[in-house]
């Protein structure tokens, strides 16, 4: 049995609605044994939903399986701390697709093309459960932060950092 093909492209608005049932559906599986329901109940609706501006950004990708279902997701944008600098965004795999290459194909197109654009480092707030994905994938980490998601309502997670 030949495993799927798995293709790589640019996220488009048309893909709102498929992104947001992928980000809500893992984030309540996957980070459900790395933060308290409290956290939870507060936080997952607000980062369980796709940003239309990143969707837009052209630096947002999709992974899909040859029927054009989702699987995986991620991008970057460039940071406000400096023109060589990148944030990683929004990076997620269905919790039913995991350990399959999945999130390792987003994270690979995104060092190709953010290198391409001239970034040289790549900042990264990862969650809890993610660490170790992103460690596999060469980056540092720098700090526990709290990320401010909105009055109120705080979530924490892991600044990290990779050279390209």
């Amino acid at each position: 049995m030949t495993a799927p093909v798995i293709t790589l492209r640019i996220a488009t608005d048309a893909d709102t609605g498929a992104l947001d049932r992928l980000l809500s559906q893992s984030y309540t599986k996957l980070l459900k044994s790395s933060y308290p329901p409290s956290v939870q109940v507060l936080a997952l609706p607000i980062i369980s939903r796709a940003n239309p501006t990143l969707l837009s950004s052209g630096t947002y990708y999709v992974a899909e399986d040859g029927d054009g279902n989702i699987l995986g997701a991620g991008g970057w944008t460039r940071s406000i701390k400096g023109p060589a600098i990148a944030d990683i965004r929004h990076v997620v795999t269905h919790h039913r697709h995991l350990r399959r290459g999945i999130a390792r194909l987003v994270m690979m197109g995104v060092f190709s093309e953010a290198r391409v654009a001239g970034i040289t480092r790549l900042d990264c707030l990862a969650t809890r459960t993610a660490v170790p994905f992103y460690e596999a994938m060469g980056f540092d980490v720098e700090a526990n932060v709290t990320v401010g998601l909105r009055p109120g309502i705080d979530f924490p997670a892991i600044r990290m950092v990779r050279v390209l």
